[in-house]
């Protein structure tokens, strides 16, 4: 079992550069305490994600970590022209001596990638030749593509990642049906269900992952993702993801309430309580933390366990201490 962060870096309330610091702070606290990768999200025009250039913020990561792992979960493919991108791929697994967690996808959201002129209904389709076209442009030293939405001839690629032929794929997946083509594709991926949700999609990668005939050893990482907080008492920690999580869940929810609809696919319950009892949310004293996930864990079948330790206006120090108490008595344990 493998351990991972997960960051929407939702707006906190407070001054945002105090937010970047904080953040950079607790990112080196990942580091020392053993998590193997840090990922965030891209996100735009929404409070959900005050950090919509990942590579920006990357580049400071980089800087301030010398071991742990990281990347966008996911580059929002759609809204990038794909040499620019390319680049700043390699930019940051070359800065980071080849750290990079290289994610993948095309934007939930319509009204994010409208905004940029997009048009959602071509998501799918673009995004697929799209991704074709960089992980072309990273294993080949003049890039020739010739598509529906790009046409790149005899390009010189003066860069290079520092992983080959390119950095480990991550995906996010929210439907059973998307496992045999990420286990095809060799993608890592991270799972927005609950437990037994999970349970079934790893089931059905790990299968498909063996059709193949390959060596399960070797099987990339499935993940489960939910927020955590831990603290000395149950009482304690539930009362401060609750005020945290409903600000987190307003954000979630901000571009499609202002455009007079409901999220397309309810995947986390709306009110604290049903999050927490469906485990979305794990938040206790450290051994009502450690059992709940090694139960969810185990139904779930995963090996990558990936948390949000910082999420609405959680305090620098709330999530230190939370931190802490995972690191010591509740990942051993896992």
């Amino acid at each position: 079992m493998r351990f991972g962060v997960f960051d929407h870096m939702d707006r906190s309330g407070g001054d945002l550069h105090r937010q970047f610091g904080d953040r950079l702070k607790l990112i080196e606290l990942y580091e020392r305490a053993g998590f193997h990768a840090y990922h965030i999200a891209e996100h735009h025009a929404t409070p959900l994600g005050m950090a919509p250039s990942p590579s920006v913020f990357l580049a400071a990561v980089a800087q301030r970590t010398t071991t742990l792992r990281f990347g966008p979960l996911v580059y929002t493919v759609n809204l990038y022209h794909p040499l620019r991108l390319i680049d700043e791929i390699c930019m940051l697994d070359q800065l980071s001596g080849g750290r990079l967690e290289l994610g993948l996808g095309r934007g939930i959201s319509p009204y994010e990638v409208g905004y940029y002129g997009v048009d959602p209904a071509t998501g799918p389709e673009r995004f697929a030749e799209a991704s074709e076209v960089i992980l072309k442009g990273l294993t080949q030293k003049r890039l020739d593509h010739h598509g529906k939405y790009f046409t790149f001839t005899d390009v010189p690629m003066e860069m290079q990642p520092v992983q080959r032929p390119y950095p480990p794929l991550w995906y996010g997946a929210n439907s059973l049906d998307s496992a045999d083509r990420l286990a095809k594709q060799g993608y890592n991926t991270v799972v927005g269900m609950k437990a037994e949700g999970v349970g079934a999609f790893t089931a059905r990668y790990r299968a498909a992952w063996k059709a193949l005939g390959r060596d399960e050893t070797q099987m990339p990482f499935v993940g489960l993702s939910r927020h955590v907080l831990v603290g000395d008492t149950d009482k304690e920690a539930q009362s401060a993801a609750k005020r945290a999580f409903l600000l987190w869940y307003d954000a979630l929810i901000h571009l499609w309430r202002a455009h007079g609809v409901g999220l397309p696919r309810q995947l986390i319950p709306e009110k604290f309580e049903d999050a927490l009892a469906q485990g979305y949310i794990i938040a206790g004293s450290p051994s009502t933390v450690r059992e709940r996930m090694k139960r969810d864990n185990d139904i779930a079948g995963i090996n990558y366990c990936l948390c949000r330790l910082a999420f609405g206006d959680l305090s620098f120090e709330e999530s230190k201490r939370s931190l802490e108490l995972f690191a010591k008595e509740v990942m051993p344990a896992l």
